[in-house]
């Protein structure tokens, strides 16, 4: 009873409450029987004495509602649950998604967490299976069960993770698995924790994989004691094995330099090249190299989307094609889920575009009206022209719904300061969410109309994007909070806004002639 009222010396009361040896509240009505053991029970035991399997059933849905199928940005079904960082697999044609399943955004069992690692599963991405948890918390000091990776050998799943003790601290722990879904822990638990060049304290997020000569490898998110730099010693250590059991600790795999511990590692050979992916502060970044082990080269663009996706990780899936998760947070530690196809260019860099299976049901196209708001704007529902040299112009759909798919194709004539969509809008161009394309900057951003440009914030934005200034193919999907963008089928942009309710769909440009063609709105189901 202590353990549930850390620093209290008030009696645990059954029915009421205390404060300062006063009963403050008190229950009304009748209690016929009390039991109280000196164990926790298992779970088999609390549905029997709860009345059943059947009768747990019910009140569970009661509870917690129906199980929704697995949709971009969806959410597990309960009362203030979100998904956290996500663990993608692939394995004999099923795409297996772990996702630590979070309760009070991270805020559980005193804030370390209480996460433990939730299952689904599809070989298609759309129809979806649910399955118990896959690693849950068992023990009294598993503060959290956190981030790792699974992987397949000789008919064994080996799911790696780390486990958080409250006075202790992170250390790596294993659980196996002969279908993929029914997980055991094993022993010896810790199976390694950090030693020297290594503090103790951050020991986490293993990702195992098995090179071309049959060598197993662990990269492990720690920190240096003595690194070179004050506050930038976060690297992966890099532990080898030839059994999966037993790890010998190697060098640093890298130490970025940064500042905090590359989190989250994923690692992947595409085609001709490799690829490693870790994330600083929340935000996924990759190196890619010709060889397994390096040299790393820094790519101009590093990230995959905006600063509200967090820790992608990826895996294989059909036809050669990789898919990313991540989740969008949501006022703190975990939220949505988020999907992205990973894109790889001819030089073998990284992009991101919406995975077709994933995108929104939708109803058919709407007939809107437009609207002009100033001089030099012309055009119907489908195409409109803005002919703003020297000024601002701007027209509009009405009437819009607020949670669309639009699709449309932009053509700049010289690659004007900017241009974009303003979704949700209202009045004369007074509010709204900007989707705004500034080709001299190479810059994506969603800011407000009427927002200064000093408080435009960097999490919202994405640079380095080429083609701003010559055609290219836009897709937005406005969903509750949620604005996410395609551009090209190249790169992606996702956020939170706070919700409008405004109808009009605003085109824009400024200092320029830019067309907008092929316009599609149609709202979501």
């Amino acid at each position: 009873i202590g353990s549930l009222r850390r620093e209290n010396s008030e009696p645990f009361l059954i029915g009421a409450d205390s404060y300062d040896g006063k009963i403050v509240s008190g229950f009304y009505g009748f209690i016929d029987h009390i039991a109280i053991w000196d164990r926790p029970l298992s779970d088999e035991e609390i549905v029997k004495i709860s009345g059943g399997e059947e009768e747990a059933k019910i009140r569970e849905k009661q509870i917690l509602g129906e199980e929704k199928p697995i949709t971009q940005y969806w959410k597990p079904r309960g009362h203030n649950t979100n998904v956290g960082d996500c663990m993608p697999f692939y394995h004999d044609g099923i795409f297996h998604l772990f996702y630590l399943f979070d309760r009070r955004h991270h805020r559980s069992k005193w804030s370390y967490g209480a996460h433990q690692w939730a299952h689904a599963s599809s070989t298609d991405l759309i129809n979806w299976t649910h399955h118990p948890l896959a690693i849950p918390i068992t023990e009294e000091f598993e503060g959290s069960i956190c981030t790792g990776s699974v992987i397949f050998h000789q008919g064994v799943y080996y799911a790696f993770y780390a486990t958080r003790e409250p006075n202790v601290g992170e250390y790596i722990s294993l659980a196996t698995s002969l279908d993929g879904i029914n997980f055991k822990k094993t022993t010896p638990n810790p199976l390694a924790s950090p030693e020297p060049p290594y503090r103790k304290g951050h020991y986490r997020d293993p990702y195992a994989f098995r090179d071309e000569q049959g060598i197993f490898h662990l990269l492990v998110t720690a920190e240096l004691e003595l690194p070179d730099l004050a506050g930038r010693g976060g690297c992966l250590a890099h532990l080898v094995s030839s059994d999966l059991i037993n790890w010998e600790v190697k060098e640093p795999f890298i130490i970025p330099g940064q500042i905090g511990q590359p989190e989250c590692s994923d690692y992947f050979k595409w085609n001709d090249w490799y690829y490693l992916i870790f994330s600083i502060g929340g935000v996924a970044h990759y190196r890619m190299s010709k060889e397994p082990f390096g040299p790393w080269i820094k790519p101009k663009i590093e990230t995959f989307d905006g600063q509200k996706a967090r820790v992608l990780k990826t895996s294989a899936f059909n036809d050669g094609r990789r898919i990313g998760v991540a989740f969008l947070p949501d006022n703190g530690y975990g939220g949505n889920v988020l999907f992205r196809e990973i894109v790889q260019l001819d030089n073998g860099l990284l992009g991101t575009k919406f995975p077709d299976e994933m995108m929104p049901l939708t109803d058919s196209p709407l007939a809107l009206q437009f609207k002009t708001l100033t001089d030099g704007v012309s055009g119907d529902n489908k195409n409109i022209t803005i002919n703003a040299i020297g000024k601002f112009g701007v027209g509009a759909l009405v009437d819009v719904p607020k949670n669309i798919l639009i699709k449309v194709s932009i053509t700049p004539e010289n690659g004007s300061s900017s241009f974009g969509l303003c979704l949700r809008g209202s009045g004369n161009y007074q509010e709204g969410y900007e989707i705004r394309f500034e080709p001299h900057h190479q810059k994506v951003g969603l800011y407000k109309p009427d927002g200064n440009p000093i408080d435009e914030d960097d999490s919202s934005a994405i640079y380095a994007v080429d083609g701003l200034n010559q055609h290219f193919d836009l897709i937005v999907i406005a969903k509750d909070d949620i604005i996410d963008v395609c551009i090209n089928n190249q790169r992606t942009l996702v956020n939170r806004v706070r919700e409008m309710d405004g109808d009009k769909l605003f085109f824009f440009a400024k200092d320029d002639k830019v067309t907008f063609e092929s316009i599609e709105v149609k709202p979501l189901l």
